[in-house]
């Protein structure tokens, strides 16, 4: 059963994050259900189908004179959501809440912690996301990808920079089916292509090259960035006269399920976070 999990946070103090913040925030996350459950923790980080998908924090921020920085002000809030996708997505979801909750225990990242001030979760069955596909006649879907969204193409390290259809829907199958238990999605990129229209905004449409971790260079002596390449901005989707409609109830619960597994890679590190709305074409 997907899950999604709302903080909302206020800075202790005044301090600086990165402006991919994300991968800080995965590695407080870990650090938390490693407290509670090591071996939950050791599942959630070397899980090959993507157990959690992490979004960055939103609210105001302060500039900052360090560059590709920003500093949190502990007279604002932040939130943040994490999605849980992941087979035993309860175990996580009780390591991770637990602490939080129970413990108040503060998010701890790298210059300073961030305490919990609210929680509220949400969640539905596979069941219930393909339910929630039916009874549209023609419906269009807005994504907002609210953080950099990096969607590598196959096995190369070539990235998506624009929110082209194939691309995103056919990141979603493959989430899909990954944690599915059953009915799988057997849909051809070539029928996303043919069926489906994007329009993305162009006064949102933002590209990205997104830090996601750090590692150390041997060579120079000193940690270096690990970037990834993406987009943000709304993007809206609708059918092509003449789709079929297990066709568009099946992308319509892909829709659906982007706002607990994300989209596109390093989902856990911040990237890929969308809000998805869906309505009707108005004639």
């Amino acid at each position: 059963m997907p899950q999604k999990i709302a903080f909302i946070t206020k800075p202790k103090a005044e301090f600086e994050v990165p402006s991919s913040e994300g991968y800080q925030l995965y590695s407080a996350i870990l650090e938390i259900i490693r407290e509670s459950d090591e071996a939950i923790s050791e599942h959630a980080h070397n899980s090959p189908i993507g157990s959690i998908a992490l979004g960055g924090l939103r609210g105001r921020f302060k500039r900052c004179g360090r560059p590709h920085h920003k500093l949190l002000d502990p007279h604002n809030k932040y939130e943040f959501c994490v999605g849980i996708t992941d087979p035993k997505e309860v175990e996580i979801f009780q390591s991770l809440i637990k602490p939080l909750i129970l413990r108040e225990r503060d998010i701890v990242l790298d210059q300073g912690a961030l305490g919990i001030e609210e929680v509220a979760s949400f969640g539905a069955t596979f069941e219930e996301l393909v339910e929630s596909a039916k009874g549209f006649q023609d419906p269009k879907i807005e994504f907002w990808f609210r953080s950099a969204t990096c969607i590598q193409y196959k096995n190369t390290k070539v990235f998506e920079m624009f929110p082209h259809r194939e691309a995103v829907f056919f990141s979603l199958v493959a989430k899909w089916n990954a944690v599915c238990p059953t009915p799988k999605m057997d849909i051809e990129r070539d029928e996303i292509a043919r069926y489906v229209l994007e329009r993305p905004d162009a006064q949102s449409y933002r590209t990205h090259s997104a830090m996601v971790n750090t590692v150390f260079d041997k060579r120079k002596g000193h940690p270096r960035p690990i970037l990834r390449q993406g987009f943000s901005g709304r993007c809206t989707y609708s059918f092509a006269k003449g789709a079929p409609q297990d066709f568009r109830n099946a992308i319509l619960v892909l829709s659906r399920f982007a706002e607990y597994s994300g989209v596109g890679s390093a989902v856990s590190r911040g990237c890929g976070w969308v809000e998805v709305g869906v309505s009707e074409v108005r004639k």
